[in-house]
């Protein structure tokens, strides 16, 4: 079975430029229920990092998304899947489509 981490990388405030946007947490909820549905064949892995609070003890790479959110280089909420960038700001089901399908062509039915 694959296994896929997903993170998100938010903070409570919603983003300055995703107005309308849901929050980082909503994102992460949202997602949660949605890619457990649609991929039923691959096990994940959910976890949260508030760029704002949760800043100790993470790995390099987590540490390089974070600097470059608050560099404004990327927007949060920031999803990754298995360290590899997918989507920042405002985050559309599409996107998580678009690298479930090039990364695990096998688990994806056609809608």
């Amino acid at each position: 079975m694959n296994k896929v981490s997903v993170v998100v990388y938010g903070a409570d405030v919603v983003c300055a430029s995703c107005v309308n946007a849901p929050t980082s947490k909503n994102t992460y909820d949202w997602l949660q229920p949605l890619l457990q549905r649609k991929y039923p064949d691959i096990q994940f892995e959910f976890t949260y990092i508030d760029i704002e609070h949760d800043t100790e003890n993470l790995s390099d790479h987590d540490q390089q998304y974070i600097e470059q959110i608050q560099d404004e280089e990327l927007f949060y909420p920031l999803v990754t899947m298995n360290d590899e960038y997918v989507a920042d700001g405002y985050i559309q089901l599409k996107d998580i489509k678009r690298f479930m399908k090039a990364r695990f062509p096998e688990a994806v039915q056609e809608d």
